[in-house]
């Protein structure tokens, strides 16, 4: 049985003809609605998403311009820019069709039609709407992407001479395509950094591609980064693109790249080298096109000292450096910051919460924030959704070395590294009521690195 798809409103002043296009569209179309003018358009645009709307060119009689139809027509296309409007008539000629066409409408039927020929245009008009609302939909999309990477630094911001010696360095590379490398600790802001330098480059209307190496397996890492064919492996039930052909044209980054085994580093400098990439089941390579974004926690410069990262990969990947400066090194930043993120979660969150008290912000710079601006952002939100008054004081702030007990404290059945790190990792899970967000923080993690922690402990 024919699955019945689209909704449709015909308007024609012909009782005959309405009648007779419910009686051919209702086993076809889920919905037929009819008009026998054009005065309640309004109201049935407003209560239906109609895919295809048939409109007749006249209603009066002996009318034969047209006119009428294309007044309708403007009618409809001001209320919905993406409505598809099928013409029916039975005065049309080319040269009412090419002037509906041009005024917006989609096709043309002339009276009286052959069924075959009208169900087949209705069809490809309800297809085109479902197309047009795609697209609409991903254009909104898109804008409302646009509108947050248009702000190229958002929570990136600061006056401190240490963060503006990093703008001047991102508007600088920004319009090359060097391969950047951005070091710094956890919660420094190390992605806001590469997104700013992708909006601001040559490929900011091509994608931009974010990769965690942290959270991708040794075994699926040449399948998430370089893709596979059709039966490669045991799951490989059809072709897979990786992140490498994804991203070809634009710009990839990969964050946490210090955390690569020595082997992965080496088919990630192939790659990088060549420029091209083997699908994992594939003989033939397939060139690629990427702008390369980096990024680590790690001291990578001594982790090629001690042998733990290659020094050809290292020079592949920083052309250019970008070393973010801790929250600690920056504390005259902390005013604005804490401003900026009391504003967003003030209204998030409907508080009338107008600022932070003095005292407050003395006990802010006090703080050593292992967590960066990322813990300083947690510990705002915490202390607007927490707080009953109009400003935020000292009180409402509570830090992680508050909530931190010594090591004394912590009581170690043994000294086996495993189970310590098992051990720390309980005590502060509880300490921060199962938050995975806040516990990662308070140990310096990422809150990929935690969860694979505690899968590693079975947590």
């Amino acid at each position: 049985m024919e699955e019945k798809t689209g909704k449709i409103l015909a308007i024609d002043d012909n009782e005959d003809i309405l009648f007779a296009l419910k009686l051919l569209l209702r086993s076809h179309v889920e919905k037929i609605e009819t008009l026998d003018g054009p005065g309640e358009i309004p109201e049935m645009l407003r209560n239906e998403n109609w895919d295809v709307i048939l409109l007749d060119m006249n209603f009066t009689k002996d009318a034969i311009s047209g006119q009428e139809g294309f007044d309708a027509l403007k009618t409809i296309l001001d209320y919905d820019p993406e409505a598809v409007v099928v013409f029916i008539t039975a005065y049309g000629d080319a040269e009412k069709a090419v002037k509906a066409i041009k005024a917006g409408a989609t096709d043309f039927i002339l009276k009286p039609w052959q069924n075959e020929k009208i169900l087949a245009t209705i069809n490809s008009a309800i297809n085109l709407r479902r197309s047009r609302l795609q697209t609409q939909s991903l254009r909104l999309k898109q804008q409302e992407i646009s509108a947050v990477l248009d702000q190229p630094f958002t929570d990136f911001i600061g006056q401190s001479e240490e963060m503006q010696a990093v703008f001047r360095t991102i508007k600088k590379v920004a319009a090359t395509d060097a391969n950047v490398l951005i070091l710094g600790e956890n919660g420094t802001g190390k992605e806001l950094v590469a997104r700013a330098i992708y909006r601001n480059s040559l490929r900011k209307e091509e994608v931009f591609i974010s990769v965690d190496l942290g959270s991708i397996a040794e075994t699926l890492f040449e399948s998430e980064l370089f893709g596979h064919e059709k039966g490669a492996f045991t799951d490989a039930h059809k072709m897979k693109q990786g992140r490498f052909e994804i991203a070809s044209g634009g710009t990839l980054f990969l964050d946490e790249i210090g955390n690569l085994s020595y082997p992965l580093q080496s088919k990630l400098l192939t790659v990088i080298e060549r420029r091209e990439i083997v699908r994992v089941g594939a003989g033939k390579p397939m060139p690629i096109d990427v702008r390369l974004i980096c990024a680590t926690n790690n001291n990578i410069h001594d982790d090629v000292k001690n042998g733990g990262f290659r020094q050809d990969l290292l020079y592949r990947i920083n052309t250019v450096e970008i070393h973010l400066p801790p929250l600690r090194d920056r504390t005259g930043d902390l005013p604005i910051l804490s401003d900026h993120f009391l504003k967003i979660y003030s209204k998030k969150y409907r508080k009338p919460i107008r600022n932070i008290q003095s005292s407050a912000l003395k006990k802010l710079n006090q703080y050593n924030w292992p967590g960066n601006v990322r813990e300083l952002q947690h510990a705002i939100e915490r202390a607007v959704i927490m707080s009953e008054g109009t400003s935020l004081g000292q009180d409402d702030f509570i830090l992680s070395s508050e909530r931190s007990a010594s090591v004394g404290d912590l009581e170690l059945e043994s000294y086996n590294l495993d189970e310590v790190e098992k051990s720390i990792i309980n005590k502060v899970m509880k300490q921060n009521q199962g938050n995975i967000t806040q516990a990662a923080t308070q140990l310096g993690l990422t809150r990929t690195s935690l969860y694979r922690r505690m899968e590693k402990h079975g947590l």
